[in-house]
């Protein structure tokens, strides 16, 4: 795993590319062991969110809405339905698609998520003040916009 320390070459300590892969990588251990604990995995978080905020979805843009692939979609609402926590029905416009609804328990669980979610927030950014916590979060967001902006 990557680490700096002082011993970090200076020009590593100054390339933005390397600090955010290390933050990253910080971060992703942090979400993976709350999750874990929590009965979850990253996609669970994912399709509940984009459900509670997009209303009830085709897999297809469950898909498109968060960034996982068709496949992986399939199987995370396959675990998720097996705990009661997502609705599948067929479209009645076309029988073929199922449209996805999240259940009274699914919402609970998302809520139950985001807390942990927010408990990640604050170990990863606690050496930062509330606001440079905001204007990270929000450098971040204009970078990775433009990025996924210049994407075919």
């Amino acid at each position: 795993m990557m680490k700096a320390d002082a011993r970090t070459p200076t020009r590593l300590r100054h390339a933005a590319s390397w600090l955010i892969s290390l933050a990253s990588a910080h971060s992703h251990r942090l979400v993976t062991e709350g999750f874990a604990a929590a009965g979850a995995r990253g996609y669970h978080y994912r399709l509940l969110a984009a459900l509670d905020e997009y209303g009830p979805s085709s897999q297809a843009a469950l898909g498109r809405h968060t960034g996982i692939d068709r496949s992986d979609v399939v199987a995370a609402l396959n675990e998720l339905a097996a705990k009661n926590l997502i609705d599948r029905s067929p479209d009645p416009s076309d029988r073929r698609r199922n449209i996805i609804t999240l259940t009274p328990d699914g919402t609970r669980h998302l809520d139950d998520l985001q807390k942990v979610v927010d408990r990640v927030q604050d170990d990863l950014l606690a050496p930062l003040t509330p606001a440079e916590r905001d204007q990270l979060t929000a450098l971040l967001a204009r970078v990775t916009d433009h990025h996924a902006k210049s994407r075919p």
